[in-house]
This record gives structure tokens, sequence and C-alpha cells, in this order.
């Protein structure tokens, strides 16, 4: 820390450099202070976690992370959401099977934060080289320690703690910068329903462009004939008389030749 004190002894400016005790800077009206804020250029990083949820009961949540690890949220609160289907889901509307992810996304921003405190007064006493004693606007005094080997410019001069003198009047400044880093975090989680298994078949492929479907007609095998089967009525004996009527006729006809040619 560096602290800037102006002296002036009647008319003319005096500049010193001066180190405040932190703990015995008063805040009263003497004292003035400003604070400011700087900023730098932010970054902004994004992270995408996929997992499946194995279990779930009441707040207790297990989720079994892409890379095959196991993550346990023993106690996860009623407020937390999810978004599936367009719908704000709790932790008591998951299932396991369902598929989470959450998108993480962190802006840093560096920030300076300056302080700047002011007072003024009369120097009432000085004990080189260690502190020294101001008398402020209110009429109180207030001592204020001088960092070891500090060094002094008075009207051209460098001097140290010695060289200050009962009676100079000076304003002292004290001026901290403190670096930061401001970081928001936004988180996004999405998932969806667990997939339902159904047995389907399978559609085969269409054919290839500009190639004829081949179409398969079945021709039924021409059947072939058979004998018809005679009738249960069927015999023999008619064939058997239809003989005996033609040996009868030959007979009659044989006598009738041997007639004719006896005569």
């Amino acid at each position: 820390m560096s602290l800037e004190i102006r002296l002036s002894h009647n008319i003319l400016g005096i500049g010193v450099a001066i180190m405040f005790a932190t703990l015995s800077l008063p805040l009263n009206a003497q004292v003035n202070t400003q604070t400011s804020t700087s900023a730098g250029t932010p970054t902004v990083t994004t992270s995408v976690e996929r997992g499946e949820v194995v279990f779930v009961q009441g707040n207790h949540l297990i989720v079994k992370m892409d890379n095959g690890s196991l993550r346990d949220f023993p106690n996860v609160p009623e407020s937390a959401r999810v978004s599936v289907d367009g719908k704000q889901l709790g932790i008591h509307d998951l299932k396991p099977g369902m598929k989470l992810e959450r998108t993480i996304t962190t802006t840093t921003t560096p920030k300076t934060i300056t302080t700047v405190q002011t007072v003024s007064g009369t120097i009432w006493h000085v004990n080189p080289p260690t502190s020294v004693t101001l008398t402020l606007d209110d009429n109180t005094n207030q001592t204020f320690d001088i960092p070891k080997d500090q060094k002094f410019n008075v009207n051209g001069r460098i001097v140290d703690a010695w060289g200050l003198k009962k009676g100079m009047t000076i304003t002292a400044t004290k001026v901290v910068e403190q670096p930061t880093t401001d970081v928001q975090r936004q988180v996004y989680l999405s998932g969806s329903m667990p997939q339902q298994a159904t047995a389907s078949v399978p559609t085969p492929p269409p054919p290839p462009p500009d190639q004829p479907i081949l179409l398969a007609v079945v021709v039924p095998a021409p059947r072939q004939a058979t004998p018809a089967a005679l009738p249960h009525t069927g015999s023999i004996f008619p064939l058997i008389g239809l003989l005996g009527f033609v040996a009868l006729a030959a007979s009659l006809a044989l006598k009738k030749f041997k007639v004719l040619m006896q005569r």
C-alpha cells in the first residue's frame, strides 16, 4: 500500500508520501472515502454433463454419467427443476431410465476495487521515524504510523521522517487497489423420458430407383386325371351272359350252314 501526503508550509506546497495506520484511521467527518470498481474483459466457458437416472427415492438421486461413474445427490432440493418435453419436473417426477443433461455456463469477470481515503490536518507532533500526530478540523488529534525507511520530498529536498516539523499542514491520501474476480454460473437442466421397448416387424428396404419390382405369382399345379371308379353295383355276370349269347348265336348259325350244304 502507498500513501501520498501533500504538505504545505505557509503558501508553499510540499509533497510527501506516508502510510496511514489502518486501525488508527477514524471514520469521521474529516475522512472522505470513495470506492470505485473497474471491470475487465469477461470470459465465458460452457460445459455439458450427461447421465441416466438409475435410482431415485424421496430426495435421493443417483445418476450414471456417460463415463460410467455414479454421481450421488443425497438431498436434492424441492425447488430443483428439470425441463422434459416442455414441462418442469421436480425430484419426485424423475424415473429410472430418464436421460438428464446439465449445461453449465460460467462467466468470469476480473475486477479491481479501488478505495481512496483522504484526511487533512496540521502536524501537532512528530515522533520520528515511527509516527506523526495530526490535528484534524474538529480540533481532535490522531496519530498515524510512518512506514520504515519512508522518504519525503520537502520543497525539492528528499528527507525522512526527521524532516517533518510541527505546524505543517498536510493532506494525506491512502489508495488501496484490491483485485477480485466476479464469477456467475447459469445452470440449465433438461431431460427426456425413457424410451419404451416395443416389438416391431422390420420394414424391407425400398427397391433401388429405376429398377422393376418383381411380383411372385403362384400358379397351382395341374391335377392328374384318375380313372373313374366302377359303381358299387357293377359285376362280371353281364359279361358272362353276353359271351354265352354270342356262343349260342354262333352255334345256331353253324347248324344252319350245315343244312344248306346237305341239299
